[in-house]
């Protein structure tokens, strides 16, 4: 269980505030508008309203009891950065702001972030990639270089074994589970064999994922 902060109660601050308290943490919210903070008031631990661009107000949460700090203040970038700057001065831990704009994240980064997220900008991606192929039912980009997705077993795979497939010297890739039904199973045996109507949850570069995904045509 970790304590977390999320300031700006936005649709973004709204579903973390959320899956943090389903989670199991105690989360506290602040947003200088009442209604969204009541809103939120069964998935919080505490709650205030209040203006964080005010330092005092800033200062009454106890920023340095909190081990994330997340700004999610995305309509004014202004407030955003002075936030972020004073979150961290006064002891943030670990301080997470929200950025729409590279030049938004490079200042974040500058006054105080330790790390900075861009929502819409990751989901838009992961939308497109998962839609501009066929076979792509999920997509999680792991870094610049390796990704892991989710895709079916190729047609000749069927029937077969992981190990005489052998998927990582022909494609270089690995396969870190198989989804069937809703259940996955992480880590499947060399000789686990390969059915219809399975998902494989593989791991490697774009490109050699890809020359499945071109396999499948």
């Amino acid at each position: 269980m970790k304590t977390i902060l999320i300031i700006g109660m936005g649709r973004f601050g709204h579903h973390l505030c959320k899956d943090f308290y389903k989670l199991g943490n105690e989360v506290m919210i602040i947003d200088k508008c009442q209604e969204k903070v009541e809103d939120l008031l069964a998935y919080s631990t505490a709650a205030k309203v209040g203006d964080c661009t005010n330092e005092e107000v800033l200062r009454s949460l106890g920023i340095g009891n909190f081990d994330l700090c997340f700004v999610c203040i995305g309509s004014n970038f202004q407030s955003s950065l002075e936030i972020t700057s004073m979150v961290k001065e006064m002891g943030g831990k670990y301080v997470i702001s929200k950025a729409s704009r590279d030049i938004h994240a490079k200042f974040l980064l500058r006054n105080g972030a330790d790390e900075v997220i861009y929502p819409d900008r990751d989901i838009a991606e992961k939308l497109a990639v998962r839609h501009s192929a066929d076979h792509v039912f999920d997509y999680i980009e792991l870094t610049k270089g390796y990704s892991i997705f989710e895709i079916p077993p190729m047609h000749s795979w069927l029937g077969k074994s992981i190990r005489q497939v052998d998927i990582r010297a022909k494609f270089h890739v690995s396969i870190l589970g198989i989804k069937r039904d809703g259940n996955l199973e992480l880590m499947p045996h060399a000789d686990y064999i390969l059915r219809d109507k399975e998902h494989l949850m593989v791991i490697g570069k774009k490109e050699d994922i890809d020359r499945i995904l071109a396999n499948m045509r």
